[in-house]
């Protein structure tokens, strides 16, 4: 049986995470009571093993006694009630590179005490998907599914069916929140022998116990007594956990080369204090030095005074506010199929089509897609080779579309990315060389037309098995980029040294060519290697492998996508207006891409489409 447990999501204080607090209703549920209305309760649930992807096939054991799933948390139950509006909320970490399957199921309670086994009480209905098609959309109605179902997501125009819909709202259960404030000092003490001191504040939180720990620390001001540092920002939490009247602890050194930096004094405030500096006057703090105080006794007056003004409370836009306002990430591809690969025929070739497991491109190509397909509402990508002849043509085509039929890079969900991707294989010459820089400048140029507005962003996917050719081009487009709307994944495959990779990826330092420096770091680079066995030579189930890959891979964007919008100074839309969201193809089949079964209900006169690919495995 699974047992409910406090924690919802795996626990990783290293992890960037958000956390998104779940709100619940439903409507025309089914009334399953002879003498009065049904008596709702909704149980969550979250599948924390097996393949995480929604479903398409009849549930056949109750979610309440399968292993794989684990109960996360139940409502109150609502007395005779077919619309309850569920007043007990979830909280639950909301990671962007995971994918987070679940399950809402409504039952007919028999009695108002629900134990752990449901089978006394009447089902009313499911509905499954995963949590980023609940934050996507920041309200999420959907169809019940029956008792073998799982429900579907509702479309414009859609009607009620005897089981009812689910509303799911999503929200961000805490900002960042910082203070923002100028500070200067004036008639410091000079501490330097032949100068005046190079002034620097520690700003630190103080505990309960008394200690002390350092939380800011400003730049360094040469040779002045009188200085005025660089706008501070401070996060809320971290400096006195919002406590308006918790301690706070301000230092004040002269910063020294050589030897040991000097004390000048230290001041004591509190985060409301600070705020009283954005009504007008500033805020005037007292800098004590207690070793010269005991000395001079009461010839000694203080150290330096502290200014402070123009403070208030900041809420800086997070990633999540963003897509609740509409923003869709535009996706990219490109595949590697210079002839380093092997030959594809061949078993030892990196782009075998193996009988029992995909290949590491096909990993690599679904860890991401299956991620970042719910950030894009009309599913449709942009895919790419490069480093192949085509057919019919003797040079080397730098840059192609994957979809060689049509003739254009954009394909149609999962499915038509790896469609595409087999079709190409059969039909083209592996060749060389591997160049970025093309595929880089391409995907480039779309993102320029993004830089007016917050309403797009974009990732480029490339997939290579080697060292690439024209590392200084692709520098240069890399800094060229680096200040568009635009994230670049780059994940090696095969066995080759891919040391010099790693200079791409300038986690510690902004890249850097000759005089020029990259505005930020756009760049995430790992090898799928180290993801594909446990370290004793055992080939990982590829579901497995595709989780961690998205994991590692993906972590960054997040960050990257808020720090461009800051950079540019753009805020999300209102979630009451957000920007339009494109709907997918008629072409588009959600079930080849693990998101769902086709609706339950659809409006007169709507076709589904035939799929027109299969899935992978």
């Amino acid at each position: 049986m699974n047992q409910p447990i406090a924690a919802i999501g795996i626990s990783d204080s290293t992890r960037p995470k958000t956390n998104v607090r779940l709100t619940i209703s439903a409507e025309h549920l089914m009334d399953t009571d002879v003498f009065s209305k049904s008596d709702p309760i909704c149980l969550v649930y979250e599948k924390t093993s097996g393949k995480k992807a929604t479903t398409t096939e009849p549930v056949q054991v109750p979610t309440w006694q399968d292993s794989q799933w684990t109960e996360r948390g139940r409502t109150e139950v609502v007395m005779n009630n077919l619309n309850p509006q569920f007043t007990k909320t979830f909280l639950l970490p909301y990671f962007f590179e995971e994918t987070q399957l679940l399950r809402f199921e409504i039952y007919d309670a028999d009695s108002p005490n629900v134990g752990q086994d449901l089978s006394p009480h009447d089902f009313l209905g499911r509905f499954e998907c995963v949590l980023a098609q609940i934050v996507s959309y920041s309200t999420l109605k959907a169809h019940l599914g029956k008792a073998e179902g799982i429900g579907a997501q509702w479309r414009n125009k859609d009607k009620n069916t005897r089981t009812g819909s689910i509303t799911i709202r999503a929200e961000e259960d805490e900002k960042c929140e910082k203070i923002q404030f100028d500070v200067c000092g004036e008639g410091l003490d000079k501490k330097d022998f032949f100068g005046k001191s190079d002034p620097y504040l520690n700003f630190k939180r103080k505990f309960d116990d008394g200690s002390a720990h350092l939380v800011h620390r400003t730049e360094v001001k040469q040779k002045t007594l009188d200085p005025r540092w660089a706008t501070v920002q401070i996060n809320t939490q971290t400096l006195c956990g919002k406590d308006g009247e918790r301690p706070i602890i301000i230092e004040c050194y002269d910063h020294d080369k050589w030897k040991k930096d000097d004390h000048i004094g230290t001041a004591h405030t509190t985060l409301n204090e600070l705020l009283r500096g954005g009504a007008g006057d500033p805020v005037e703090l007292l800098l004590t030095n207690e070793k010269k105080k005991a000395k001079k006794g009461d010839r000694y007056k203080c150290s330096g005074t502290l200014k402070i003004w123009n403070s208030k409370i900041i809420v800086e836009p997070t990633f999540l506010d963003f897509i609740s306002g509409g923003t869709q990430l535009e996706f990219a591809v490109a595949v590697d199929f210079t002839a380093s690969n092997g030959a594809p025929k061949n078993s030892s070739s990196l782009h075998y089509m193996s009988a029992d497991r995909p290949n590491q491109y096909e990993l690599a190509l679904r860890s991401v897609l299956s991620i970042c397909q719910h950030y894009n509402s009309s599913k449709t990508f942009e895919a790419y080779g490069f480093g192949a002849k085509l057919p019919n043509s003797a040079s080397v085509s730098a840059i192609f579309p994957l979809d060689l039929l049509r003739g254009t890079p954009e394909v149609v969900g999962i499915s038509g990315v790896m469609s595409a991707y087999r079709h190409a294989l059969q039909n083209v010459q592996l060749y060389g060389p591997t160049n970025f820089a093309p595929i880089i400048d391409t995907v480039a140029q779309k993102a320029q037309n993004m830089i007016h507005d917050s309403a797009r962003y974009q990732i480029l996917l490339i997939i290579t098995d080697g060292i690439i050719s024209d590392m200084h081009a692709t520098i240069r487009s890399i800094i060229n980029a680096s200040g568009l709307p635009l994230s670049i994944i780059i994940i090696g495959v095969g066995n080759e040294d891919f040391e010099k990779m790693h200079e791409l990826d300038s986690d510690d330092s902004l890249l850097q060519q000759d005089s020029r420096i990259a505005q930020r770091d756009i760049v995430q680079f790992v090898t799928i290697r180290e993801f594909l066995n446990n370290g004793r030579g055992v080939y990982l189930d590829p579901d497995v492998v595709q989780e961690n890959l998205a994991r590692e891979v993906l972590y960054e964007v997040p960050g990257q996508l808020t720090g461009y919008m800051k950079q540019r100074g753009f805020q999300p839309r209102p979630v009451e207006n957000p920007w339009t969201r494109n709907s997918p193809p008629p072409d588009y089949d959600p079930v080849l891409d693990g998101i769902g079964r086709r609706a339950q209900a659809p409006s007169p006169g709507f076709q589904m489409p035939v799929a027109s690919a299969p899935p992978m495995y």
